[in-house]
């Protein structure tokens, strides 16, 4: 076990993509169970998907900062790739701690629209490590991705495994993300921490995501696709389990030591983040779907099986994610636990509530 070494406690801690899915959680996370914080949040509120979600989780994290003492919440719209924005608020705020959850997210979006992709995930997080070498920063953590392992045979996938083949740009990016990190924790002694996060899902999630687009079509009576003919598995990681696994990583900055031939050792460390339980994306949709008519979203006699068709694998796509989380659980005594089943019962059921109650 790593003892930690960053108290959050009368600190301000910076969080980039603080209106995302990940991001506006681990503030929440934050609110609730450290006192004093000063947490500062940065999104471009980009029109990726709906933006009412993003104005939701805002909202709720207005309302937990209005009944929580001791908690100071100031929100900056604006986009990580804006390097005077980002320089002035390092100037502004003095974050001790940084979580950079800011990035364009999707495999499928990355093959048709990759400006963005360079644009957010990469400038945009050179802007980041740019600030943190010239505002000295106890803990820079940053999300990396289950999808850097590609095609990778060998299963489950450690952090140990060579991940040079890419099967997607927006992979490519993430990979590149903990290059970069690892150049700067060594010529600039940073202590830095990615996250390479499995499938993340859970109520208020991305509406790009297959269960929350299956959800979608499946309210409206139209055909889901299902890739690989249903074959594909997927390491599901619910995104409590996330926001646990980030904020134990928070309070664990990798230490500053000197190498034999006086230069520094990298601060640097990199873990999987998954439920290590690769669920088969067929029973996936099923354990959906009855949900969805447990929680009233689907009519009770709903025809699940008139509206899936089994088709082909997608560009970009692979057919298995499986986390080694032995790391995790040997530095921080942690690993995801919450079952699919439930995961998915507390989505159907905030999906009633957002969507069908109003």
């Amino acid at each position: 076990m790593i003892t930690p070494n960053v108290t959050l406690k009368n600190k301000t801690v910076l969080v980039t993509g603080a209106a995302g899915f990940i991001g506006a959680n681990l503030v929440k996370e934050l609110i609730k169970t450290v006192s004093p914080i000063h947490i500062v949040g940065i999104d471009n509120m980009n029109d990726y998907y709906d933006v009412s979600i993003k104005e939701y989780r805002l909202e709720e994290i207005e309302n937990l900062v209005a009944k929580t003492q001791g908690v100071k919440w100031d929100f900056v719209k604006g986009s990580i790739a804006d390097k005077p924005l980002i320089d002035e608020v390092f100037e502004k705020f003095c974050p001790a701690v940084v979580v950079n959850l800011a990035a364009q997210a999707g495999v499928r979006y990355s093959i048709t629209n990759p400006d963005v992709y360079i644009e957010s995930n990469l400038i945009g997080f050179y802007n980041i490590l740019e600030a943190c070498r010239h505002n000295e920063v106890e803990h820079l953590v940053y999300a990396s991705s289950s999808s850097v392992y590609g095609t990778n045979k060998k299963i489950p996938y450690s952090t140990d495994d060579k991940v040079d083949n890419p099967v997607s740009l927006y992979a490519a990016t993430k990979k590149s993300n903990e290059l970069m990190a690892h150049a700067y924790s060594k010529l600039y002694n940073i202590p830095s921490t990615g996250l390479r996060f499995f499938t993340v899902y859970g109520p208020a999630g991305r509406p790009d995501m297959a269960y929350f687009g299956f959800t979608n079509k499946l309210i409206k009576g139209e055909t889901i696709e299902i890739f690989n003919y249903g074959n594909c598995k997927r390491d599901f990681t619910y995104v409590d389990d996330i926001v646990e696994g980030v904020k134990r990583v928070m309070c664990a900055a990798p230490e500053k030591k000197m190498g034999e031939d006086g230069l520094p050792i990298p601060p640097y460390k990199v873990y999987n983040i998954g439920n290590s339980n690769p669920e088969n994306l067929l029973d996936f949709v099923n354990i959906l779907s009855e949900e969805l008519v447990s929680a009233g979203v689907l009519p009770s006699d709903f025809d699940f099986d008139a509206h899936k068709k089994l088709v082909p694998m997608q560009a970009g796509d692979v057919p298995v994610t499986f986390a080694d989380t032995s790391a995790l659980e040997e530095d921080f005594g942690f690993k995801p636990n919450t079952s699919l089943r439930q995961g998915l019962r507390n989505f159907a059921r905030w999906y009633k509530e957002f969507y069908l109650s109003k």
